[in-house]
């Protein structure tokens, strides 16, 4: 017990002594769907991040069911509240299976990333896909709105996690849209990897 609060004590010192905060803004893909928080990837990410010297204080602000509309309208008061150094922007899933326009979604986040770099911070793209279902040319609008905010603002993309989770049906619920508990383990440390190049 001794050793396990010691662990966590250094992990919290590090990460404010570097100053650090990576701010989490996305859907129920992000905010531990059907678990409980602590199970959820970005609770694991801060000891994932350590291992890589990049310590991080992780804010999770994501909440399931957002639009890219709803979490702009959140975004200026966590700016404020929380200064992160870098945000993570996971969201569109919900806009698209709701069918929403890309040009919707793109301009949505256009103004997050333009909001997070006037506050001196780092904006960090996830490419979002949508089902197949939604028809060819609807899908490519979708996800191809992602790599050209990421070139026009110079705003690093990461690849869309799912992607690799969905291809382990024991990795996913009964939904067929959301991990579960047991492939959050792995999620975390994928997402350290990818997160990691973009942090101090």
């Amino acid at each position: 017990m001794t050793k396990i609060f010691s662990l966590c004590f250094a992990l919290l010192f590090c990460a404010a002594a570097n100053g650090q905060t990576l701010l989490i803004l996305g859907d129920s893909l992000s905010a531990g769907y059907n678990m409980p928080i602590e199970q959820s990837w970005p609770s694991l990410l801060s000891a994932e991040l350590h291992t890589l010297d990049k310590s991080t204080t992780v804010v999770n602000a994501s909440i399931s069911g957002d639009t890219t509309n709803n979490a702009l309208a959140r975004l200026p008061g966590l700016l404020s509240l929380h200064k992160p150094t870098s945000v993570l922007i996971e969201l569109g899933a919900n806009d698209g299976l709701r069918g929403f326009s890309p040009s919707l979604v793109k301009a949505n986040l256009e103004q997050m990333i333009s909001l997070i770099k006037d506050q001196n911070g780092n904006a960090i793209l996830m490419q979002i896909q949508v089902p197949p279902n939604y028809g060819k040319r609807y899908s490519q609008a979708f996800s191809s709105l992602y790599p050209q905010l990421s070139q026009k603002y110079s705003t690093p993309l990461i690849p869309f996690f799912l992607e690799q989770v969905i291809l382990k049906p024991q990795w996913m619920m009964n939904d067929g849209l959301h991990p579960t508990a047991d492939a959050q383990p792995w999620i975390a440390q994928y997402m350290a990897e990818q997160l990691a190049p973009y942090l101090r």
